[in-house]
């Protein structure tokens, strides 16, 4: 595949990811309170209102500086290890979900110092769709570096 139609479609999915991030982060603060909750399936999922400082399971909280430049490498990161491989079946779309969910919670982090969580799961930390995007991506690229096959079939 050509390098720019690979970047564009790595873009979309991207973009969709931030997008629908920031509008589910945008409803739940303009329609719940914040530490307040509404059950939606009784006793499995409960949309909540949290912010989180820190990173994953509230990690580095309080050290607004340090999350963003670690964000910010670990993106650069990505990107190249992204150049690197882009024609392994999938990279396009999971490089495109860890950016999309990385670039949701740095947005959120920049503007108001923490991030919007929503979900919330019985003995699970509360989290968000940037989370999910970043947590199914990585589960996926995993599974693309196990297919050796995989590095030179075209997406």
């Amino acid at each position: 595949m050509r390098p720019q139609r690979d970047w564009a479609r790595t873009g979309a999915v991207a973009a969709a990811v931030l997008v629908s991030d920031q509008v589910t982060k945008a409803i739940v603060r303009g329609g719940i309170a914040q530490g307040a909750s509404r059950g939606v399936i009784p006793g499995l999922v409960t949309l909540v209102h949290d912010q989180n400082s820190g990173v994953a399971f509230s990690l580095l909280t309080g050290s607004d500086a340090g999350v963003v430049i670690i964000t910010l490498v670990v993106l650069a990161g990505l990107v190249a290890f992204h150049v690197r491989h882009r024609t392994r079946r999938g990279m396009w779309i999971v490089t495109g979900m860890i950016v999309g969910g990385a670039l949701g919670n740095l947005v959120d982090r920049v503007r108001t110092g923490s991030v919007t969580d929503f979900v919330k799961l019985p003995a699970w930390p509360a989290f968000n769709l940037a989370d999910s995007a970043i947590t199914l991506g990585v589960i996926a690229l995993i599974l693309i570096l196990g297919f050796r096959g995989a590095s030179a079939r075209p997406s």
